[in-house]
């Protein structure tokens, strides 16, 4: 092979680690993963390749990635659009676990990519309509967590199904997401007025609270302020917006409804909801199965369910506590997210899943539903500022459900680390087989290895 040819398949290399960064990075990005994990994946991934000292740069709709292999050669720039693909937590967990794989050099960059190409373009690992009786099941926990009975908590069950069913059918026809929402959340509202104008024996407000509460939980808010604090203010600026573009999405739909209720004579109130220490199982057994529906509508592996219960169990339970102690609505939130974020992170990693899985499943049941219905409500009907202030505290409870849980995995970091040196101090000696799990070595590691014992030494 002449010095040309070597040359233009070095460049093939290049060209095809560059690749791989890049897809990986498009699948991280499109299941809501920050901008700093993908940044740290990505370059993970070439440094594994063999490329050290590549630049990334992230606009929340493209990755471009620069690298110059020498002082002396100009810099090679590659780009990728990221496309929405909508949440499969299956391929996010299959992409983490394969990029460590290739960071350990267990597979080779070929065996990577053809891996990588068949899991983009799988198709879901449960059925389809699964994910649609799991989003209903989301919201009939919603109901029972806000305080409802059987009969609400089946009607919003079957809400929450046509609403899937029909967001589905649109997707299908290239409707924006915008529009989704507007419709998702009209039909709620809807069949609360139907409930109000035959006087079901039935709190009606729930259907809409858990219709809205499903629609909420699409939305990567916890994404974008991870952004903002890790410094990415550009794909932070964007994300904000798509959370402030589809939430306005779920008030128009609200709102129309409400409307539509008010000029009809059908005025959907809101009843007073108290928070009772009788009612403590009933709600952590809620906030558990809420969490457990979402990652299940969302193709979370399996074995990631019992962790993400536990998760959703606990905060669900911290924020009972705090609410009935009248600590408010927002600081209450930001302790139960906080506490999703501490135990998502260890859990996560020790049931082999990527911590966002377990994160964002356990904060669903902290969602602001009831709380945008009742603003809404007494903006529509009444016209006074206490809506407002409903509205902006549920703005409130959003940011809290965010920073609290990036601040409960920042504190989780250290303390895990802390707790593997404890649990080596305290293994005691082995009386036979390694003290820890042997690694395999990486094949450049041995390549280096088998060189240095073929030079020979120097007198």
């Amino acid at each position: 092979m002449d010095e040309a040819e070597q040359g233009r398949e070095q460049q093939r290399e290049v060209y095809r680690t560059l690749d791989l960064a890049l897809r990986i990075g498009e699948v991280l990005l499109s299941s809501g993963a920050g901008t700093a994990d993908a940044t740290a994946t990505i370059l993970s991934v070439t440094a594994a390749g063999g490329l050290r000292g590549c630049e990334v740069d992230i606009t929340f709709t493209s990755i471009a990635i620069a690298y110059q292999a020498a002082p002396d050669v100009a810099p090679e720039t590659h780009m990728r659009v990221v496309r929405y693909r909508g949440l499969d937590y299956s391929r996010l967990t299959a992409v983490d676990s394969l990029v460590r794989q290739f960071a350990r050099a267990d597979v080779s960059r070929e065996e990577a990519s053809r891996e990588l190409a068949r899991l983009t373009s799988a198709g879901p690992p449960y059925p389809r309509w699964s994910s649609v009786v799991a989003w209903g099941v989301m919201a009939g926990g919603a109901t029972l967590l806000l305080g409802g009975g059987w009969l609400i908590t089946l009607v919003a069950v079957v809400t929450a199904m046509l609403i899937e069913l029909m967001n589905r059918w649109f997707h299908r026809q290239r409707l924006p997401a915008f529009y989704q929402q507007v419709a998702g959340a009209f039909l709620a509202t809807v069949v609360a007025l139907g409930l109000y104008a035959v006087d079901a024996p039935v709190k009606p407000s729930l259907v809409v609270a858990a219709g809205i509460i499903m629609l909420l939980a699409g939305i990567a808010l916890t994404g974008a302020v991870q952004d903002a604090l890790t410094g990415y203010y550009v794909t932070a600026s964007a994300r904000t917006l798509e959370a402030m573009l589809l939430t306005g999405g779920i008030i128009a739909g609200v709102s129309l409804g409400i409307t539509v209720g008010i000029k009809l004579g059908l005025p959907i109130a809101i009843e007073a909801q108290t928070i009772q220490l009788t009612n403590l199982p009933i709600m952590t057994f809620s906030g558990a199965l809420m969490a457990v529906a979402f990652a299940f509508a969302s193709y979370a592996p399996l074995r990631s369910l019992l962790p993400i219960a536990a998760v959703g169990a606990l905060g669900s339970l911290v924020f009972t506590l705090m609410t009935r102690v009248e600590f408010g609505s927002a600081w209450a939130t930001a302790a139960a997210a906080f506490v999703v974020g501490l135990g998502g992170y260890s859990l996560g990693r020790r049931s082999g899943v990527p911590p966002l899985v377990v994160v964002v499943s356990g904060t669903v049941p902290l969602l602001p539903g009831l709380t945008i219905y009742k603003g809404l409500f007494e903006v529509m009907s009444m016209g006074s500022l206490t809506g407002v202030v409903s509205l902006a505290t549920a703005v409130a409870i959003g940011v809290a459900i965010a920073s609290g849980v990036i601040l409960g995995e920042y504190v989780a970091q250290p303390i895990r680390r802390e707790a593997r040196r404890l649990e080596d101090r305290l293994a005691g000696p082995r009386l036979v087989g390694p003290r820890r799990p042997i690694r395999q070595r990486p094949a450049r590691a041995e390549k280096s290895v088998r060189r240095k014992r073929r030079k020979p030494t120097s007198l």
